[in-house]
């Protein structure tokens, strides 16, 4: 009986709802700024397919909304939570180490054994800092290592990913996998020089382990390099074998292209090897993977750039590996070694519990923002935002924005204004995904907690900044 009654109920429920006229019934989209309606139309982008969270960044006052608890693709906005969980669980001071040890005696410039190379993680081992690091080996006498270089890249647990898992581009620097020792983010430069009768192919680094295939033909005619593209492949056996095809008219100037070539342990060690042959040293014998043994000694432990010089790194370049490497690291100091995806997700996800930022729509994926499968709402960006506007390492934080009209991802936009200072907001783009999520300083001096999301086929070719950038100025003046 109770049951029925029941149905009963719904039933007339669901009669009385089909008598209501459609101009009765609450509107879902809340009306919005005129100018914002107008861009929205102006670019066919439907206000379902947009959130906006604009906030007082002090009081959390609520100054424009629509959509804000809509689970949505953040792309790079998702670095926002990312690096300000990093910085807050770590603090601005941390470090990464990179360390040397040797099995066996220095005599006479020749390591009479195994050097191991311990990779701790570190996110930015640029070109420099790596031949820092081999000076250094250097001037503890080792010129020549006579046994193998160990890598010992255990910090991290083994990967299954594949560069090209994204989008097919896995020499494109965007899809650089996280390593426990990524040199120099394994980028190449390719510097191609038209001559007289073939393409000269100049690389730097020039990584001992690399084989470039050089088939890249001269023609006459005119500098056309669209009407004579130039590829690069990797044979079947992986990415140890570079191949050029193409043809570059005989009168253009040196073209440079930028690409990632060998996987994480091949390109340190084949740098290392070219760095020592050119000192006059080198390696007899090979590389191997393995872990350092107790017995062995510890000659080398450099640091890594500290936290706080990393995290603009990674925020105005928006830089995806970095920014994974941030969130293994939260893993590592968390849960121990070795790390994991898994590990690292479930320590960002404490920290949230940790500052009561519940987020039940959040997947986090790798924590970069590249990624089909993550989601957040822009209300979660914005409690993350004013967290962080409330801690003692803003500062850092904010600065480690992009700023408008000025640097990184916001170089030219914006550049009309006279207080560019006033916008300090972290952009994302995938394709059919346009985001930005950061600060804005209005004209009555208050600072705006300000997060929007596009997510909408309409969001490239720029219409989605076009949308997102009407909202931004809205807010400069409210």
């Amino acid at each position: 009986m109770i049951q029925l009654e029941r149905h009963s109920i719904a039933l007339i429920l669901c009669l009385w709802a089909q008598t209501v006229g459609a101009a009765e019934l609450p509107d879902p989209t809340p009306p919005m700024p005129a100018e914002i309606d107008q861009a929205l139309r102006r670019y066919n982008i439907p206000a379902q397919s947009v959130s906006i969270v604009i906030r007082d960044a002090v009081t959390g006052e609520a100054v424009l909304e629509l959509n804000p608890q809509a689970a949505r693709s953040p792309a790079s906005t998702l670095k926002v939570l990312t690096t300000f969980a990093a910085l807050d669980t770590l603090g601005p001071n941390y470090h990464w180490h990179t360390r040397a040890y040797r099995t066996g005696p220095i005599v006479q410039g020749h390591l009479q054994g195994d050097l191991i190379i311990q990779g701790g993680g570190d996110p930015f081992m640029s070109a420099e800092r790596w031949w820092s690091f081999a000076r250094a080996l250097h001037n503890e006498g080792i010129l020549h290592v006579d046994g193998d270089v160990v890598i010992d890249r255990s910090v991290y647990a083994t990967q299954k990913a594949r560069p090209d898992a994204f989008d097919g581009q896995g020499s494109r620097s965007y899809n650089v996998l996280p390593d426990a020792l990524l040199v120099n983010f394994q980028a190449l430069e390719l510097h191609l020089l038209p001559e007289a009768s073939d393409v000269r192919v100049v690389t730097d680094p020039e990584p001992t382990t690399l084989t470039l295939d050089n088939g890249l033909r001269v023609i006459a005619g005119p500098c056309r390099p669209s009407t004579h593209p130039v590829s690069i492949e990797e044979d079947t056996e992986g990415s140890q074998h570079l191949i050029l095809r193409g043809a570059i008219a005989r009168h253009c100037d040196a073209t440079t292209l930028r690409r990632t070539a060998l996987d994480a342990p091949n390109y340190a060690y084949g740098t290392l090897m070219e760095h020592l042959q050119r000192w006059g040293g080198g390696i007899t014998g090979h590389l191997k993977l393995g872990t350092t043994p107790n017995t062995a000694i510890l000659i080398q432990d450099f640091d890594s750039l500290s936290l706080g010089e990393v995290l603009p790194l990674v925020n105005k370049y928006s830089s995806n590996v970095m920014a994974r490497m941030l969130l293994l690291t939260q893993g590592l100091v968390r849960h121990g070694s070795p790390v994991t995806e898994a590990s690292s997700e479930q320590a960002l996800q404490e920290w949230l519990l940790a500052h009561n930022l519940s987020s039940p729509e959040l997947v986090i994926d790798n924590g970069s923002g590249l990624s089909r499968l993550a989601r957040i709402s822009a209300d979660s960006l914005a409690r993350v935002l004013q967290v962080a506007h409330q801690s003692r390492y803003y500062p850092e934080f904010a600065a480690s924005l992009p700023l408008a009209g000025q640097e990184g991802t916001l170089k030219h936009r914006f550049t009309d204004l006279r207080d560019q200072a006033r916008i300090r907001l972290k952009t994302g783009h995938l394709d059919d995904v346009a985001g930005v999520a950061g600060w804005v300083t209005n004209a009555a001096d208050r600072p705006l907690t300000v997060v929007i999301l596009v997510n909408h086929p309409n969001a490239h070719h720029s219409n989605g900044d076009a949308v997102i950038d009407t909202v931004v100025r809205w807010a400069l003046t409210h």
